[in-house]
């Protein structure tokens, strides 16, 4: 269980430290908006998102298994703590978060990082493309500009109070939200490893301004973002109030420990490496500790920051922690600026991120699947959307156990992580 940094710095040099802060500060870049719009869609405060991404990011560096790994609020995240903030609460979610790192600390000092394996791959794909639904239909109210207030957390709920008000769709909304969408696929394919998401959001965020669009921005809804960290407080809660808040901190933790170690995974085949699962969920845990002390949202191992970061040359656990300081960096000195993103642009961003994680490249191969893991992944699907993500989970999962016992005669499949 011992942290990947501590293995890889008795033989670090200068120029692997530049190679990690280049591609420490090209994903830091990547990751400012993405935090920002997590946080919006997770009916959170913007800065919790930047809060997460510094500190949990860091910690995540600092401690894990992988040496490559990039820590911070995810897309994954979003249903659950959308689902938590309006059950209990951002106090709620603190609590739950906090929680949720101290069962990771658990798994993790009793080795359970291994048991990924046995999360059956349909339900994986399953509430995946769930999640990926959900964050699409959270994201059309602002990419439209429409005007909706109260708009129902439940997904069927949601799609009948913005068809009703889709008379108040907005022309400039809709215009930067297709731009900035054009842009991002544009900038990835003619330079992968240049950080355009920020470039795209930014270029139309500035259009907004010059032209004093009638678009919404994230200073004329929520205020200026704060410029600096808030102080660490460790969360109280009566014994009633635990207990109500176990589920969802089982899901947090449980969401966290999969995604982080899926990541992990990708990262491996990447680099050619081998992670420690049990040290990553040990970070994970304490990382989900360090963001809830500051009032932060929970995290995980992200894949595609993480993945930039392998692009962008980065090879040790130096170029996360180099992410995370870069983000607190431009949250103490460009925080007017940030507040200036217009909302359209960054629904754009998580329109294309939940396309991206719903892996429409693999969408060929689910029809090849047997039967039963046909029926495994829709059902899990239709479940995440539908119910929650915590029936969805329990559900597939039981039933995905069962089938692999009713096979276990049955040579394995190869399983291949996916590259969301």
């Amino acid at each position: 269980m011992k942290p990947k940094l501590l293995t890889t710095l008795p033989t670090y040099t200068l120029s692997a430290f530049g190679a990690d802060v280049i591609a420490g500060i090209t994903v830091a870049m990547v990751a400012l908006p993405l935090s920002l719009a997590i946080a919006i869609a997770s009916g959170a405060e913007p800065a919790t998102g930047l809060v997460t991404a510094a500190v949990a990011g860091f910690l995540i560096s600092l401690f894990g298994g992988s040496r490559v790994q990039i820590g911070g609020p995810t897309g994954a995240f979003i249903v659950v703590v959308y689902g938590v903030i309006a059950e209990h609460g951002m106090d709620g979610l603190v609590i739950a978060t906090f929680m949720a790192g101290i069962l990771l600390l658990v798994a993790g000092y009793f080795r359970a990082g291994s048991l990924v394996r046995y999360v059956p791959e349909p339900v994986i794909n399953g509430f995946t493309i769930g999640i990926a639904i959900i964050i699409g239909l959270s994201q059309l109210k602002d990419i439209f500009g429409l005007t909706a207030d109260n708009v129902p957390a439940d997904a069927i709920g949601k799609v009948g109070a913005l068809w009703a008000a889709r008379d108040t769709a907005n022309l400039s909304a809709i215009a930067i939200g297709l731009v900035t969408m054009v842009l991002i696929v544009v900038l990835r394919r003619l330079a992968p490893r240049f950080p355009g998401l920020i470039v795209a959001v930014a270029a139309t965020s500035v259009a907004v301004a010059l032209l004093a669009l009638p678009v919404d921005t994230i200073l004329s809804r929520f205020g200026e973002l704060p410029d600096r960290l808030p102080m660490p407080t460790v969360p109280t809660a009566s014994l009633s109030r635990i207990v109500e808040l176990i589920p969802s901190a089982i899901t947090i933790a449980f969401l966290a420990g999969v995604e982080s170690l899926l990541s992990a995974m990708v990262a491996d085949r990447m680099i050619d490496g081998n992670h420690r699962s049990n040290a990553e969920v040990l970070a994970q845990g304490a990382a989900n500790i360090g963001s809830a002390l500051f009032g932060g949202l929970p995290a995980t191992g992200a894949i595609a920051r993480t993945a930039t970061n392998v692009r962008a040359g980065g090879r040790t656990p130096v170029a996360g922690m180099v992410h995370a300081v870069v983000i607190l960096l431009i949250m103490m000195f460009a925080a007017p600026a940030a507040s200036l993103l217009a909302m359209p642009a960054l629904a754009a961003l998580l329109l294309l991120t939940a396309w991206n994680m719903s892996e429409p490249h693999k969408w060929h191969t689910y029809l090849e699947l047997r039967r039963s893991d046909q029926v495994l992944l829709v059902l899990t699907l239709v479940l995440t959307v539908v119910a929650d993500l915590t029936v969805a989970i329990g559900v597939g999962v039981a039933i995905g156990l069962a089938l692999r016992l009713r096979r276990r005669h049955i040579p394995p499949a190869d399983w291949t992580p996916p590259e969301r």
